[in-house]
């Protein structure tokens, strides 16, 4: 009992260290360079003003505001105060092909809107956790909560407003809980559903979005915009913060509102959820084979995994983090042609032309060259954290 105490107070300091604002936590020993290239900011759909009435990140219990969906007696403080973790609002970026500072195995998130992708380092997301952001032209909120490993993104449009969110804080089920600008409502990282204020029960529309290698990324989008340190804020970026974190049989930071003994609490999986009907797959089942199979309300997925992704939560340093791989999920259905698909080389071949696939659902050689299978709205992310928000959830393993 003493030593798992003695690890969560070494976690803790860790986190509050990351959390802290950027006024106090100014990193005078960074090793992160300069940036090598020019950076540029890109055009933002601008969010609205701030609206009068009651603010739940003020007061969860205010009697004025709508029936809370969740316990505010389970949402816990995590340390800092609203953007204590600082949210980059202003985001910057460089093409790609011209970015140096990135290592083949560093994971990032991939996020195409509107046939125009971006990518957002976790070596920057770990330290930042919300990028308000708008690509092919919609405003969107770019998310990562480092304790639950999950990257989520969102339209910022809730009618008739955009939003712009920020970082409460506070935690549920160790989960990020973001809160609007505007309203003030509490909404949970991995429901995307206001649960606190004046929002209470609006949902935002998640987008599709994976964590995959630089390698990969760069490879398939050299022309891509990726987000650069270059945020306004000093931070020893490219360290990780949270050293040991990414351990299944490792304690959670703070207390967890219920416990699933189907698997350790920290167990890798990938949650999908269609409908009423939930399924988490245990990564090391994709791993196994590169390629699964996976039926969720009805509706036949494809799951793969590739070797070559580190870590942002094992090592000290997120380049020497272990192979954890990438995974995606997606709709293996081309322009009205179910394909079923084999992990072959670097990549996936469909049975049925033969066609080469990266792990990103592009199709680079073959009959089916160019085309793109399209993805679908998954979770890669911590047992403890799915099975809190999908208590009835399925699992392969």
């Amino acid at each position: 009992m003493r030593g798992r105490i003695v690890r969560l107070l070494a976690v803790t300091v860790l986190v509050v260290t990351a959390c802290s604002s950027s006024a106090d936590t100014t990193d005078r020993h960074s090793e992160t360079p300069p940036e090598e290239i020019e950076h540029v900011e890109l055009p933002q759909v601008a969010a609205g003003p701030r609206e009068d009435g009651p603010s739940a990140l003020d007061d969860m219990r205010d009697q004025r505001l709508p029936k809370p969906l969740l316990d505010p007696g389970k949402i816990l403080s995590g340390g800092p105060p609203p953007d204590g973790i600082p949210p980059i609002d202003e985001p910057r970026f460089s093409l790609a092909r011209t970015v140096g500072w990135l290592a083949d195995t560093e994971p990032l998130l991939s996020l195409t809107v509107g046939g125009e992708t971006r990518g957002y380092p976790l070596q920057i997301m770990t330290w930042h956790e919300i990028v308000n952001d708008t690509v092919g032209g919609v405003p969107v909120a770019v998310t990562y909560c480092p304790l639950c490993n999950s990257g989520v993104a969102f339209e910022r449009r809730a009618a008739p407003r955009v939003l712009s969110f920020g970082t409460s804080g506070r935690l549920y089920a160790d989960n990020l809980v973001m809160y609007d600008r505007q309203t003030e409502s509490l909404w949970p990282q991995l429901t995307g559903q206001a649960a606190l204020g004046k929002l209470t029960g609006t949902t935002l529309q998640a987008i599709p979005m994976g964590t995959v290698a630089w390698r990969d990324f760069r490879a398939a989008h050299p022309e891509a915009w990726v987000l650069t340190r270059d945020t306004g804020h000093k931070r020893p970026y490219g360290r990780n913060p949270y050293t040991g974190y990414d351990d299944p049989s490792g304690d959670v930071l703070f207390e967890l509102p219920s416990t699933d003994a189907r698997l350790p609490v920290k167990e890798r999986v990938v949650g999908v959820a269609r409908g009423r009907d939930t399924v988490a797959v245990v990564r090391s089942a994709i791993a196994r084979t590169g390629v699964l199979e996976v039926a969720v309300e009805g509706k036949d997925l494809i799951v793969w995994h590739r070797p070559g992704q580190a870590s942002a939560l094992d090592d000290e340093r997120i380049v020497r983090g272990r192979d954890v791989g990438t995974v995606s999920v997606f709709d293996p259905v081309v322009k009205g042609r179910r394909l079923h698909f084999v992990a072959a080389g670097e990549g996936f071949r469909d049975r049925e032309t033969g066609s080469q696939w990266n792990i990103l659902g592009q199709a680079t050689t073959g009959q089916l060259k160019g085309q793109r299978l399209a993805p679908h709205q998954h979770l890669d992310t911590f047992w403890f954290a799915w099975v809190a928000f999908h208590p009835e959830t399925r699992m392969i393993r």
